[in-house]
């Protein structure tokens, strides 16, 4: 499976930009920096998780004891 950075975002980016361009034109929304707003989720998109996915119980460790 092909990795966000393996590959061009920009069409990725100019279809957010399209789809937020959109939606804000449907909600007469004005003054809004349609660019940055998609720059900003394509940076959410890309930055790495917030917690350790080592964290936790993985599913096959879960059975009807486990009340922790």
């Amino acid at each position: 499976m092909a990795m966000a950075s393996d590959y061009d975002l920009a069409p990725l980016r100019d279809t957010l930009i399209a789809a937020i361009a959109g939606e804000l034109a449907r909600q007469d929304a004005r003054n809004v920096d349609v660019a940055a707003l998609a720059d900003a989720i394509m940076t959410a998109i890309n930055a790495p998780p917030a917690h350790d996915a080592e964290e936790g119980k993985r599913p096959e460790d879960l059975n009807a004891t486990n009340d922790d």
